[in-house]
């Protein structure tokens, strides 16, 4: 579809950032309205949502498209969880919730290898059909095993409080995505960032106000809270980040094809499911800031490491560094959890459910807005001097992307097309080098916010209870959609 780099990060975001926008919400929708219904009717606009996909012809037909399933998974993920809670009984109820968690965890490695290789035999559209039949059945099953249910209090719903959220987020996504191509000191970027700290400052006010607030502001000024959450969007922006730029790195710089370059991230997976269980012993051990702010220090250090690729750098020098980011991404996420849960009144758990999942799909947003963004412009100063000479048309679509100066190298003249490619693909490294020492510096000040302001111990009852809730903390990790896989040029 001839993407630019920004409509790559939009493909990515979009999803997350609705999905994020609306967790609070479609939960006391499920709550309210029922629980069956509400997971029905996010079952049925993911199943639309994939099929237009499946025939989009253009870019912005995929970025709605990817919103819509970006609302279709806001409305599944908390009824799903609802109704197993509501349908066991308590001695079963754990068991239940394991199974969720591991498959959410096994369809979060699958969905890469399984999106690489349907992209190396098939065209694009693929990834988004072999959904149909999954969702079909899931949503014939659900109409026929799972019961109804609702909260008998119907808790009151805060839509103003959901458009102000999503919307204050978008525009600072927005600006920042937009800022490489429209210029960092434009009106539309700056007022795309005014806008968006307006909104989310107004929507603060409108939650201090209510008696029943979708976010309890208040809750950040627990120090176990507020840390946490900024804790779990710093490594979620890191991690995705990266994982954006580095699954075009091996594509367009490499040379892997997709299903390639899903084999190759794949050993970052047991990496998290090795180290996750170890974390409530050495929480209870060391402190549960001292592991986070570890795992964060080792974030940074394989972000940082990841300075040092280059086209034929070898495949052991690039892994590596991965599974030590991957290694302290497995050692947080299980204490920020517990940090973010432990500080919510247990009548209240669901909020602090679905606040947790949208600090990881906010983080996760940014993480492909900021790190991109930051990569986009420096690949867009570096390759100006090499563009200046082509035409209009041609110049346009090398600076747009990577992608784009390949596409236009290819159909250059030998000496021109050479150096075109060689100049661009220098350039993104330049800009992958640059966007990891921005995610590590991140990852860095984290670690430094951890330490002195996460508490060693939490005040109740909280997920690190032993290595299983740890695992399936990192299982979750399938809720956000996977780790982006996007098809080379041919």
């Amino acid at each position: 579809l001839r993407a630019t780099q920004s409509q790559l990060q939009w493909v990515i975001a979009v999803y997350s950032l609705v999905f994020a926008g609306l967790l609070l919400t479609t939960g006391a929708l499920g709550d309210r309205f029922g629980r069956k219904g509400v997971m029905q009717l996010g079952l049925v606009v993911f199943l639309t949502a994939c099929v237009v996909a499946t025939v989009s012809t253009s870019m912005w037909q995929l970025i709605l498209c990817r919103a819509a399933m970006g609302v279709g998974a806001a409305l599944i993920m908390p009824s799903t969880l609802s109704i197993l809670v509501n349908v066991f009984p308590p001695e079963e109820r754990t068991k239940a919730i394991a199974v969720w968690a591991t498959v959410t965890g096994v369809a979060g490695g699958l969905g890469p290898v399984a999106s690489g290789f349907l992209l190396t035999h098939f065209w694009f559209g693929s990834v988004f059909l072999i959904n149909v039949p999954i969702v079909t059945v899931a949503l014939v099953a659900g109409a026929v095993l799972v019961p109804r249910s609702r909260d008998p209090e119907e808790g009151r719903l805060d839509p103003v409080g959901a458009a102000l959220s999503t919307v204050g987020v978008v525009a600072i996504v927005y600006g920042l995505i937009e800022a490489p191509e429209r210029g960092w000191g434009a009106t539309t970027t700056l007022g795309a960032f005014a806008v968006g700290s307006a909104v989310l400052a107004v929507f603060v006010l409108w939650e201090l106000g209510r008696d029943e607030p979708m976010l309890d502001v208040r809750l950040f000024r627990d120090p176990a809270f507020g840390t946490g959450t900024a804790g779990m969007v710093l490594i979620f922006l890191s991690m995705y980040g990266v994982m954006f730029l580095l699954s075009q790195y091996l594509q367009l710089v490499v040379g892997y094809s997709p299903f390639g370059a899903a084999i190759r991230l794949l050993p970052t997976s047991p990496v998290m499911i090795l180290v996750a269980p170890l974390t409530p012993r050495l929480s209870a051990r060391f402190g549960a800031n001292r592991v986070v702010a570890a795992g964060l220090v080792l974030d940074a250090l394989g972000l940082f490491l990841l300075r040092t690729i280059h086209p034929s750098t070898p495949y052991w020098w690039f892994i590596a560094p991965m599974m030590i980011a991957t290694a302290g991404f497995g050692l947080t996420m299980s204490p920020l959890t517990a940090a973010i849960m432990s500080s919510v009144p247990t009548r209240r758990a669901g909020s602090g459910s679905a606040m947790n999942d949208a600090s990881r799909e906010l983080g996760a947003a940014l993480g492909v807005a900021v790190m991109g963004s930051v990569a986009a412009s420096r690949y867009r100063g570096s390759v100006d001097a090499l563009t200046r000479t082509l035409p209009s048309a041609a110049e346009d679509v090398a600076r747009s992307s990577l992608a784009g100066a390949l596409r236009v190298a290819a159909a250059a003249p030998g000496a021109v097309g050479r150096a075109l490619q060689q100049g661009a693909t220098a350039a993104f490294i330049d800009g992958l080098h640059l966007a990891v020492t921005v995610g590590g510096s991140f990852a860095l000040i984290a670690a430094l916010i951890v330490w002195h302001r996460l508490p060693g111990t939490f005040h109740h009852e909280s997920a690190l209870h032993d290595p299983v809730t740890a695992l399936e903390d990192v299982a979750e990790l399938g809720l956000g959609g996977t780790m982006p896989v996007f098809p080379t040029d041919d």
